[in-house]
Order: C-alpha cells, then sequence, then structure tokens
C-alpha cells in the first residue's frame, strides 16, 4: 500500500516526487520505473529514452523558458502562473549545479530576426533559453535522485501493466510483476516512449481523448558557420513555416549549435535526434524540421503513421539514413563515395547512406524542401547541396487526454502528467506538469487527509 504512486520517472515523475516530499515528506510514495535507475543506464539502444531521468537525460538540456511553445500547459493556466512556473523549475534545474549558459535574445536583435524572417516566408519565435548541456543535466539528475533517497521506494527495471479503479475512483497500479499497490491517488508520468501505453490505458479506462498530430521529418546537420550569425544572438532560433504547396505547419526543433548528431531506439525502432555538450564542440550544427501530421476520420492512429515511416526508413537503410541535400534535389541515392565528397562531415557515423524519398511521403518532403530554401534566406548556406538530412526524426505524442486545470482525469485521483499525457512537449514544461499534479495531491491530502 502506498498514498501516491508515480508511474515513470522522467521529468514530470521526478518533479511530482520532489515537490510531494518536500512539501509532505511523511507521505508514502512508490515510484514505477521500466528501465534503470541513472547509475545503471548508457547511452546505447532503448536505455537511452528509459530509466531515471527517461528520455531527456541524454538531450542537451535546453530548457525552454516559454508559455509558446514546449507543450500545451497555456490552455490550462494563466500565462502568468504559467511562466512563474517555469522560472521556478528552472531555478530547481540549476541548483545543483553553477554550468549551463543563459540565452535571451535582445529586443533589437529578435526584431532585426523577426523581420528577415518575414521576408523570408517565416515566424519567428523568440524565447529564452537555459542551456545546461548533456553532460551537465547527468550532475543535476544524480543529485535529484541522492535527494529523494530514503523518502521514496522505487521499483526499476518495473513496467506499469495496468491502472487499477472501481467506482470511479482509482485504487492502484499493477506491475507485470503481478504485483498491485494500492493508492489513493496514482501521477502517470509515462513520458513519450510510455505513448502508445497511456493511450491504451485511457481507452481501457473510458478516458475523453483528443488525437495529437504526430511530428515527422528530419535532422539537418550543416558547418555551424551557416547558423552562427543567428545561434550566437539566440542559441536556439525557432521558425516556423506554412508551405505553399500544402498549408502544413512545419517548424524547427532541438537546434543543437555545435552539437552532435544521435541515434534513439523506441522499441525496434530506430530514429534520429541531437544534442550539444557544455564543455566540447564539433565544427557542425544540427537541427530538426517537423512537419506536423494531423489526421481526421476515420484515421485515429497518428502515432501508428510515425512508427510506419520510421518503420520504413529503417528496413531500407538497415537503421538511421543519410543523404546529402544534392542528391535528394538530383533525384539520386546518396552512396558511401558521395558522402566522402561532402565538405560538411557528419557527426553520426552509424547512419547508413541513401534515399530519404523513399520512405518519406511525398508531401512531408516537399514541406521540408520548401522551408530549407526559406531558411537558407536567413541564413545563406542552408540549402547547399553539402547539407546532409537525417531520417527519420519523429515525436510521438500520447492522444491529449481530457484533464482539469490540476491535470487530474475524469478517474477521481488519477493525474496525467507530461509528454505522456499529450499535453507538455520538452522537458521544462513536463517538469512543471510534475509539480501542478503533486499541488493538487497535497492539498487534498493536508485538507481531507486522504491517505490509502
Amino acid at each position: 500500500m502506498a498514498d501516491v504512486v508515480i508511474i515513470g520517472a522522467g521529468p514530470a515523475g521526478i518533479f511530482s516526487a520532489m515537490e510531494l516530499t518536500r512539501r509532505c515528506p511523511e507521505l508514502d510514495i512508490v515510484m514505477i520505473e521500466q528501465g534503470k535507475d541513472i547509475h545503471e543506464r548508457s547511452r546505447t539502444g532503448r536505455e537511452m529514452l528509459v530509466g531515471w531521468g527517461g528520455a531527456g537525460a541524454y538531450s542537451d538540456g535546453k530548457l525552454t523558458i516559454s508559455t509558446d511553445v514546449g507543450g500545451q500547459l497555456a490552455s490550462l493556466l494563466p500565462e502568468e502562473d504559467l511562466l512563474n512556473l517555469l522560472n521556478h523549475v528552472d531555478a530547481l534545474y540549476s541548483l545543483p549545479t553553477a554550468s549551463g549558459d543563459v540565452f535571451s535574445v535582445d529586443s533589437d536583435d529578435a526584431e532585426a530576426i523577426s523581420a528577415r524572417a518575414r521576408l523570408a516566408g517565416l515566424v519567428y519565435i523568440p524565447t529564452k533559453v537555459h542551456h545546461i548541456g548533456t553532460d551537465n543535466l547527468s550532475v543535476v539528475l544524480k543529485k535529484f535522485r541522492t535527494d529523494l533517497e530514503g523518502n521514496i521506494r522505487f521499483l526499476f527495471n518495473t513496467r506499469a501493466e495496468r491502472i487499477i479503479t472501481s467506482q470511479g475512483r482509482v485504487v492502484g497500479v499493477k506491475t507485470d510483476s503481478g504485483q498491485t499497490i494500492e493508492a489513493s491517488f496514482v501521477v502517470a508520468a509515462p513520458g513519450r516512449v510510455g505513448s502508445s501505453w497511456m493511450s491504451g490505458q485511457a481507452r481501457d479506462l473510458g478516458l475523453e481523448t483528443h488525437p495529437n498530430p504526430v511530428d515527422v521529418g528530419v535532422r539537418v546537420e550543416l558547418p555551424a558557420v551557416i547558423m552562427e550569425d543567428l545561434t550566437s544572438k539566440a542559441y536556439e532560433t525557432k521558425f516556423i513555416y506554412f508551405s505553399k504547396t500544402f498549408d502544413d505547419r512545419v517548424r524547427t526543433f532541438c537546434m543543437n549549435p555545435y552539437g552532435e548528431v544521435v541515434l534513439e531506439t523506441v522499441g525496434d525502432i530506430i530514429t534520429v535526434n541531437g544534442h550539444s555538450w557544455a564543455h566540447k564542440r564539433t565544427e557542425n550544427t544540427n537541427f530538426a524540421l517537423l512537419v506536423s501530421a494531423d489526421f481526421t476520420e476515420p484515421f485515429d492512429d497518428p502515432i501508428g503513421y510515425g512508427e510506419y515511416v520510421a518503420t520504413l526508413a529503417n528496413m531500407i537503410g538497415k537503421g538511421v539514413i543519410v543523404q546529402r541535400l544534392g542528391d535528394l534535389l538530383g533525384g539520386r541515392r546518396t552512396t558511401p563515395e558521395r558522402l566522402q565528397k561532402c565538405s560538411t562531415r557528419p557527426t553520426l557515423e552509424q547512419a547508413t547512406p541513401g534515399d530519404l524519398s523513399y520512405c518519406l511521403p511525398y508531401r512531408i518532403l516537399t514541406n521540408i524542401i520548401e522551408m530549407l530554401s526559406c531558411l537558407d534566406r536567413i541564413a545563406p548556406g542552408v540549402n547547399s547541396y553539402h547539407t546532409l538530412l537525417y531520417g527519420i526524426e519523429v515525436k510521438f505524442f500520447s492522444n491529449r487526454i481530457k484533464l482539469t486545470r490540476d491535470l487530474s482525469s475524469q478517474i477521481d485521483g488519477l493525474y496525467v502528467v507530461g509528454d505522456g499525457a499529450g499535453i507538455t512537449r520538452g522537458l521544462i514544461q513536463a517538469s512543471a506538469s510534475g509539480i501542478i499534479a503533486a499541488r493538487s495531491i497535497l492539498a487534498r491530502h493536508l485538507t481531507t487527509g486522504e491517505t490509502a
């Protein structure tokens, strides 16, 4: 038995646990995590996405302090309240280490970039970014883990099989080992990697959901000097484009100045991502170009669609494919010999030279090519013959579950937070969502004394 069960030890679950133990240390809390503890994790295969710290543990630790990007919490909270919460989260990430740089765009620079973007047919979103770095983020997560030791019962290498309810109220969680943990409150924070599981739980529990679009695209890599004028002012420049051909929304995502491209494994699917370090540099900058694929009736499985596209790329390339932009536009595959002639040296050696047009749908590929042309107008060289494209990059988001302002569901005592709820799309808003749920539980516990 427990007072609270937290499913998932990613940012949302961790910050929920920290808020609960800080304000009410006598609560009996159990945290279930399908992966390993932070000291046992590695940057290979499936372990890169599951375990203490979740998928964010091996990200570049980019905290975007903005109510406009990184999630949809702004639809539930007043903007001022949300911004205060995001700054609170940022302060907690900053406590364990003094390292990390904060980038806030000067108003004059923001206005100049915005004007250039409009001329190029793009929308620029200025943001304040706190870049911790992959190496420093590991230090921060280990500190969080140490602080919670002794206050929480951890079940690592354990999967939550299903959430148990009775007469409209949550009563506990059953694990894959057959163990049942009874609890008055459950915080479901399965993360992006648990999006399919959460969608299944929502369906079984009869929770109202709405499909989120799936983001499908490529990771772009080019010499850092091409983006230097932008990244020196804003570090991560976020642009949105609505394609001329299809009027689809395309966006830049997770820009990593002087960073590297990396592999991610989601189940049996290999996808691509990128990050940057605090204390070392490569000669390249990388970022994603993602197309939001939204579907209407009768199709209602955007996650399955994204998985299919990524699986097709894996089948063709035996993993991730890399292609020179010049080869793509020329209608030919990139071969190892052609890649050797490329002036942009790839940072991901495991990628297979190939042809992305065999796996990316025409609509998505057209949108990406259009946006590269627009980006070239504000950063000459982006649309170069030697720009590298890696595929596939996919961002899976659970169907958005109908939640109240405090992130509680239609099941009494069940809270759903983070990327697994379809409500956040990044490190800082996922962390903030965990705090919101914890504060609601604390209010109910301290007022009524609700316990298991």
